[in-house]
């Protein structure tokens, strides 16, 4: 048997919006020097996404989710205080309110300009920002074999991330609509099964022969072994608004990894599921968040998702514990019972309506929120806001 050890490093990226301060619409041209002052502090570690109201960074390679937060905690700031000189907010959720695609500017560069040659409508409709998540895998076919088996776990990362409620002035009845609109991209969605690194690159070889996709950063999967580092990247969630949720994403996924490897390492593996059973669940997971009910496939029951993260948790205690991030994995409990910000969106949002705010009042108190929000260090406790408190909506029948 061949012991395989990994340290799982990690590397965060986020996007944000940017806002108008006195109109509470997303600024859809940047103002000259913004960026170059985002530079000017961070270097690399920022950089342009594809419509002018989007930013997005990224830390450096971490070992642990400890050093993650200080570096991630550092870059939402510093964006926050460079849109502030520059006459604009920032906030970290995966879509605004009511702004539409139609009025948002694209960045001018040749990447950007191929993108939406290429894709037309359906690239200008990406108003909206994600969090991505590296684990480093130097293996590769550890890196294939590992992306087959989390695969599973994707659903259960989207519903405790949720952020997009809302969609050009609708409460979407979803709270996760971000998957809806980067769906729309071809080569989108969860991957394929592949047997070995070789397939994956035989893949990509066909597709590069053609000449269909020379760009490998052009699949735009839930999950892909990454085109420009020794890592697999999840691309699945939404961008969290609270800093410690997008954490506890981060230090799931790279204990998810450590489990994973650890059963291999025993000649055990997770069992492979039919793609549309996966879908079915991440469909779940977008629709109603934590309050989803998630199919246990080899029990052949659904089960509320706070029960599958109390399962999860313990499950993965001793690798949280090994990797140092047993305290992150634990706050998904406490995500799973006061809300995502898509649950707090859609409460600000009720609250203003029912104290007579108007449709449009109502939607610029969700943005307020956001903004004040997006760059603190924590989350508010759970007696803060407790599901009791949201509207649950009845489950699809099983």
């Amino acid at each position: 048997m061949s012991i395989h050890r990994e340290a799982f490093s990690i590397g965060i990226e986020e996007e944000y919006l940017l806002i108008d301060p006195e109109t509470r619409a997303l600024a859809g041209r940047q103002p000259a020097g913004f960026m170059g002052r985002c530079k000017e502090i961070l270097g690399s570690r920022v950089t342009h996404e594809f419509l002018q109201s989007q930013v997005e960074i990224g830390t450096g390679v971490c070992r642990t989710v400890g050093e993650a937060r200080a570096e991630l905690l550092e870059l939402r700031r510093a964006v926050a205080a460079s849109a502030e000189e520059f006459g604009m907010r920032m906030i970290a959720a995966s879509t605004h309110p009511w702004s539409h695609w139609r009025d948002q500017e694209p960045v001018d560069m040749e990447r950007y300009r191929i993108l939406g040659a290429e894709n037309r409508s359906l690239a200008r409709r990406m108003a909206i920002c994600g969090m991505h998540v590296h684990a480093g895998i130097e293996d590769l076919n550890l890196r294939v074999d590992l992306m087959n088996q989390v695969s599973y776990f994707m659903p259960h990362l989207l519903a405790l991330s949720t952020s997009s409620p809302f969609w050009e002035g609708h409460d979407t009845g979803l709270k996760a609509f971000r998957p809806i609109i980067i769906g729309d991209l071809p080569r989108s969605g969860l991957p394929e099964v592949f047997e070995s690194w070789n397939d994956w690159t035989e893949l990509l070889d066909d597709l590069a022969a053609t000449g269909v996709v020379t760009d490998p950063s052009k699949i735009w999967w839930d999950l892909r072994p990454s085109s420009r580092h020794p890592t697999l990247e999840i691309r699945i969630c939404d961008v969290c608004t609270w800093l410690e949720d997008g954490l506890t994403i981060a230090a799931l996924y790279q204990s998810i990894l450590a489990f994973l490897l650890h059963l291999r390492n025993n000649n055990q593996r997770w069992r492979q599921y039919r793609r549309i059973l996966i879908l079915e669940n991440k469909w779940r997971a977008q629709r109603y968040g934590i309050e989803a009910e998630l199919a246990d496939f080899g029990k052949r029951i659904v089960v509320p998702l706070p029960e599958l993260i109390d399962e999860l948790i313990e499950i993965l205690r001793p690798h949280a514990e090994a990797l140092g991030c047993i305290a992150e994995v634990e706050h998904a409990r406490t995500i799973a019972r006061r809300g995502t910000s898509a649950d707090q969106q859609l409460r600000v949002y009720h609250e203003a309506l029912a104290a007579g705010a108007s449709d449009h009042e109502a939607q610029v108190a969700v943005v307020d929120w956001l903004v004040a929000q997006s760059v603190q260090p924590d989350s508010p406790a759970p007696s803060e806001a407790h599901p009791a408190e949201l509207q649950s909506e009845p489950q699809p029948p099983t």
